[in-house]
């Protein structure tokens, strides 16, 4: 990602049409657009590999900043709060800490830490947190196998041993290429310049935010996207906006029987995307090196929250979290002048690092068509270094709006919505899916 004088310029060769700016301690707006302009220009590279002409690509500003929010909007329904109720940011004895408490087991954490039952509220949490010091209310959660981040300075950041770790990581680490021709496959002879996906296999094994965003990038360009999901996961509020183009499924990974289905669906996958932690993975009885030799055919593109060094590599983490430990929380209450932690309007390190991801597994994908695999490993604390080199936004700038485009009919397992029109054009081609939003489990968990 090219920065210059404070703000993102788009990737080479890239049309940006509209002004709309989010108002940010840093430019969001530009960040969304220079990350769509790398996953475009990989797909635009496929399609040529494909046959396809040199494309023209655009990206509208106003609907790329738009992208990084919510795509979907119901129509004579509603969604479910974005967030859990004790979900949030507290103040403690010496500053403020926010608490990840949207999945249940993560809420149990927070809350047996706290000395709490499961009837807590904000104001009983509130009420316990403010006699915790940040760090030590932060490493306790953690230990508890919880999610929580203290609020941290840039300058913190920086001289925390995980930040040195992050800041020395590539932006996108790529492994040692290994020798496999992928397009020996009778399914990879489906794709065209026109549908350059058509016929690739990607098992999706992520949640909230990033890998979603980049399994469903991949959907519209015709990908063969398998979600799985554990029995037990719940995500309503971003079912809608996130299983659009995929066949979901879930399965117990735990179990001898799930475990020996994941193979099976590994062995027929082309793009393994997940977003497993190292010490999750082997836990689940994967490594890198594992899944190359057992799957010599696989593009595995891993990402995570808080980077692949360092102490905090097996860390649990989500864009809010990062957000606080690495500056941004606290840049944008300086920038605004605010009481309390000020985020990103959106949670855009997920959605960056979610075109990114895609970029890579383009990439990769390219790449084993002419016989050499290769690895990636992305996460959002690394994605989050670009960010932080950028300035304000402009406070005259105007807001993102739709503007002339046209929001399109889409009807869901839940209702009718609006879903955004593409932010991204690139001639030639254009994304669509036939799998409509139908939420988690509604598929078997076998290949289309």
């Amino acid at each position: 990602m090219d920065v210059r004088n404070g703000i993102f310029l788009p990737p080479e060769g890239i049309t940006v049409t509209g002004a709309g700016t989010l108002p940010a301690a840093f430019d969001v707006s530009g960040f969304a657009v220079a990350a769509m302009g790398e996953a475009a220009t990989a797909i635009a590279r496929l399609a040529r590999h494909h046959g396809g002409a040199r494309a023209d690509i655009s990206i509208d500003r106003d609907l790329a900043s738009l992208w990084f929010g919510l795509s979907f909007t119901p129509v004579g329904w509603e969604l479910p709060p974005i967030w859990d109720a004790i979900a949030g940011d507290y103040q403690c004895a010496d500053g403020w800490i926010r608490l990840h408490t949207n999945a249940p087991h993560h809420r149990a954490a927070a809350v047996k830490v706290l000395g709490l039952g499961a009837d807590a509220n904000r104001a009983t949490v509130a009420a316990v947190v403010e006699h915790w010091t940040g760090q030590e209310l932060e490493d306790a959660v953690v230990a508890a196998q919880g999610c929580a981040a203290v609020m941290r300075s840039p300058e913190q950041w920086r001289d925390h041993a995980q930040g040195r770790a992050v800041a020395g990581e590539p932006l996108i680490a790529w492994g040692s290429a290994r020798a496999y021709d992928a397009g020996t496959s009778a399914r990879v002879r489906l794709a065209s310049a026109g549908r350059p996906l058509a016929g690739v296999r990607v098992l999706d094994l992520t949640r909230v935010i990033a890998g979603p965003v980049a399994t469903r990038f991949l959907a519209m360009y015709g990908a063969q996207v398998l979600r799985i999901d554990p029995p037990d996961w719940e995500e309503p509020v971003l079912e809608a906006e996130m299983t659009l183009g995929k066949h979901c499924a879930r399965l117990d990974l735990k179990s001898p029987e799930g475990f020996a289905r994941l193979h099976e669906l590994l062995a027929g996958a082309d793009i393994l995307i997940h977003g497993y932690r190292p010490d999750a993975l082997e836990n689940l009885g994967f490594s890198d090196d594992e899944l190359s030799a057992k799957f010599p055919q696989l593009v595995n593109i891993a990402l995570d929250a808080y980077g692949w060094s360092g102490p905090w590599a097996n860390r649990r983490g989500f864009d809010s979290l990062v957000q606080m430990s690495c500056g941004i929380a606290s840049s944008g209450m300086t920038e605004f002048g605010a009481s309390k932690p000020f985020p990103l309007p959106v949670q855009a390190l997920d959605h960056a690092t979610g075109y990114l991801c895609a970029a890579a597994a383009i990439d990769a994908w390219r790449e084993s068509l002419g016989g050499s695999v290769r690895t990636a490993r992305l996460s959002l604390a690394r994605t989050a270094v670009e960010l932080v080199l950028t300035r304000p936004s402009d406070p005259a700038a105007p807001a993102p709006v739709l503007g002339t485009f046209t929001q399109i009919p889409e009807e869901t397992r839940w209702g009718p919505g609006l879903r955004l029109p593409a932010a991204i054009r690139i001639s030639g081609l254009e994304p669509f899916t036939d799998v409509p939003a139908r939420g988690f489990g509604w598929a078997p968990p076998a290949w289309p």
